[in-house]
């Protein structure tokens, strides 16, 4: 009786510890997840401006009322990031066309984008914090 209640008990310890190691997984798999989806958004900025990095090829403008940041790809065509409606969108046109947000890609939720250059220097805000890019076009 005594061998079979120590069994017992040691078995029981080993399922708890499978139970909580088990969810002390999950949870650590969820915050990563989590962590990944709040920095996709400044990552992809980051990924589209480094891609466009040349000579008066990245710029911020107005127009209709928001910001935009215009990234040429020096075919006379843009891509044109900007905010409508609570959205990130992306649209690729000619350089200088109205922007077309009924047809943009959308790149993820944010409520504020906020994008200033300075001297090499593009400072973008969204909901999710602030990416600080030095750009490096026109430098040898």
């Amino acid at each position: 009786m005594f061998t079979v209640g120590i069994a017992a008990l040691f078995l029981l310890g080993f399922l708890l510890l499978v139970i909580f190691g088990a969810q002390t997984y999950t949870n650590t798999v969820e915050s990563q997840y989590g962590n990944n989806d709040t920095r996709s958004i400044l990552s992809y900025l980051a990924a589209a401006v480094k891609s466009c990095d040349a000579e008066d090829y990245v710029y911020v403008q107005d127009r209709d009322g928001r910001q935009v940041l215009v990234l040429e790809d020096g075919s006379g065509y843009a891509l044109r990031i900007f905010c409508e409606d609570g959205q990130l969108l992306e649209d690729y046109g000619r350089t200088g066309s109205d922007l077309q947000p009924e047809e943009a890609q959308i790149i993820g939720p944010t409520q504020a984008f906020d994008v200033r250059l300075d001297d090499g220097t593009l400072r973008i805000e969204t909901d999710e914090g602030i990416s600080i890019l030095h750009l490096r076009s026109g430098r040898e």
